[in-house]
């Protein structure tokens, strides 16, 4: 081992050790945990690449590198993840945030901003909001929306309370199963949902690091991975304004079987959008 470790050295070594462990992003993993050890931009790490280290920040570092290896999510380690250019915070008690919901939020916002179904701001719900995801990047694209966030989950619902403060969007909060604990009125215009929608037995061929680590009820779908959808949909068909849409985040395969579902509540005109990969990741229909 040198005697000095630089940053381009530690950064590495640790894309080394990420490498040997068979991780998927080690260059990226290494990159993201050593700015987060530094408290600086990952920039910094190139334009500052010779600056030795001393021991409380190589000591910061071998710790986040200790649990990245132990199969902990970076965004675990580091405590935020980036979702819709927002800076949000995580923790086990919530989903880490990916790229494929920025699909639903893209829907839902392009849905709230039509005029020709409703009047005034829309009044949105995001069932299931977890870490608030959602809820608020529907905030920052939709300043003058009504925005509720349910979960049953108290610890999801403070992280959901903290990204909202954080990140100046008004959210409300409602501790509560789906759709039971929302009053009859204001109706919603908008109810937008990453429900749960993995089949339980697929639940052990989940990469290690979401199967081990992430919380496992607001992954398991039960049997078919739409027990969840099966009870929102009903309920969402009879809450909505009139002309109110329901949009939701589905599994590869899952669509068409949802559009029935749709269908069957009296819910029209279903919407599509697929994901890079050509998964029909989101459907949506309305009242």
């Amino acid at each position: 081992m040198p005697e000095t470790w630089t940053i381009l050295r530690v950064l590495t070594w640790t894309t080394e050790r990420f490498t040997q462990a068979g991780l998927p992003s080690p260059r990226l993993d290494a990159e993201v945990l050593l700015a987060h050890a530094l408290a600086v931009e990952r920039i910094r790490l190139y334009m500052e690449h010779d600056k030795p280290l001393g021991s409380p920040e190589l000591s910061r570092a071998r710790e986040g590198v200790r649990r990245r290896l132990a199969g902990e999510p970076v965004a675990y380690i580091t405590g935020t993840r980036e979702f819709w250019s927002l800076a949000l915070i995580v923790s086990r008690a919530v989903l880490v945030p990916r790229p494929e919901t920025e699909l639903l939020v893209e829907l839902a916002v392009e849905l709230a901003r039509r005029r020709e179904w409703r009047s005034g701001e829309p009044r949105i719900v995001d069932v299931g909001t977890g870490s608030g995801a959602i809820a608020v990047a529907c905030g920052r694209e939709l300043p003058g929306a009504t925005i509720l966030g349910v979960d049953r989950d108290t610890a999801a619902l403070e992280v959901a309370r903290a990204n909202a403060a954080r990140h100046g969007v008004s959210v409300a909060l409602l501790e509560g199963d789906l759709l039971a604990s929302l009053p009859p009125d204001p109706r919603p215009d908008l109810v937008i949902s990453n429900p749960p929608y993995v089949a339980s037995a697929d639940l052990a061929r989940l990469a290690p690091e979401v199967r081990d680590w992430e919380p496992r009820q607001a992954l398991d779908g039960g049997s078919d991975g739409l027990e969840v959808i099966r009870r929102l949909v009903p309920q969402a068909a009879a809450r909505l304004a009139p002309g109110g849409w329901l949009a939701l985040e589905v599994g590869q395969g899952q669509a068409s079987t949802v559009r029935e579902l749709l269908d069957e509540s009296g819910l029209v005109e279903p919407i599509t959008r697929c994901d890079l990969a050509g998964v029909e990741r989101v459907v949506a229909a309305r009242r």
